[in-house]
C-alpha cells in the first residue's frame, strides 16, 4: 500500500484497487491540491480546510460521520470525539471523527483535527495501530507536546505528522522542527511517499516525514 500527502490533513491511502482521499481542503488555507481522483473520501471535521469533497474527482462515496464501513475492499471505522467543554449543537459543529482504515493487512489511523489527548475509554478504539497520521502543529488541533503524548499511548509502529506549518498557509501553526524536538529527532530526511507492506513495518517506532504533493 501507499501513502501520499498533500499539506494539511490531506493524503491518499492507496491499494491496487482502492484510492481514500482525507480530509480534502480548498483554497482558503492558502495552498493548492493537485487533481485528485478518489473512490472513497473521508472528513474528520466540517470545515472547508477538511471537508472540500468538490475538490476531488471520481465516482467516489463520502464517509463524514461515526460507524463502521466497509466499502470496496476497505474496511473503516469512524469515532466522534467531542471537545470537552462544548455542549449540544456546539459539540456536534466541533466533533472530530477519528478513522480507522484496513488496508493489507495494515490498520492506518488518521486523527484528522483532533484537539484534545483521547480519553482512557476512546483510546480502546485506538488499539494495535500500525501507521498514525498525527497533527503536530497546534493552533485548534493537537500541538508538539500533546502529539507527543498520543504517540506514546497508541505506540504505533510509524508516525507520519501531519497539520502543521507549511510555505503559504494562511493560518498560524507551529512547523515540523518543534514536533521532532519533542520527539527527541534532530532531523528526519522527508520522502516523496510512503510505500509500505504489512512484513515491512519497524520493530521500533519510526517517524516517516512526508513533503507535501502540492501543485
Amino acid at each position: 500500500m501507499e501513502i501520499v500527502w498533500f499539506g494539511h490533513a490531506c493524503c491518499a491511502l492507496k491499494n491496487d484497487i482502492t484510492t481514500i482521499i482525507t480530509d480534502p481542503f480548498d483554497s482558503s488555507l492558502g495552498l493548492k491540491l493537485p487533481p485528485l481522483e478518489a473512490d472513497i473520501v473521508t472528513v474528520s471535521h466540517d470545515n472547508p480546510r477538511h471537508n472540500a469533497v468538490d475538490m476531488v474527482g471520481g465516482s467516489f462515496k463520502v464517509v463524514n460521520r461515526p460507524g463502521e464501513y466497509e466499502i470496496r475492499d476497505i474496511f473503516i471505522q469512524g469515532q466522534a470525539l467531542f471537545p470537552a467543554k462544548a455542549k449540544g449543537a456546539e459539540a456536534v459543529q466541533a466533533r472530530n471523527i477519528v478513522f480507522v482504515y484496513y488496508i493489507e493487512e495494515i490498520t492506518i489511523c488518521h486523527l484528522g483535527d483532533i484537539a484534545q489527548v483521547p480519553t482512557q475509554s476512546q483510546m480502546e478504539a485506538l488499539d494495535n495501530i500500525d501507521i498514525l497520521l498525527i497533527p503536530i502543529g497546534g493552533g485548534n488541533s493537537l500541538n508538539a507536546t500533546q502529539a507527543a503524548e498520543v504517540i506514546s499511548l497508541i505506540q504505533p509502529s510509524i508516525i507520519i505528522p501531519i497539520h502543521y506549518a507549511l510555505p503559504g498557509i494562511s493560518i498560524i501553526l507551529d512547523p515540523l522542527e518543534k514536533f521532532l524536538q519533542e520527539m527527541g529527532q534532530s532531523q528526519v530526511e522527508a520522502q516523496s511517499r510512503l510505500r509500505i507492506r504489512q512484513v515491512d513495518l519497524p520493530i521500533e517506532t519510526q517517524i516517516v516525514v512526508l513533503k507535501p504533493t502540492l501543485e
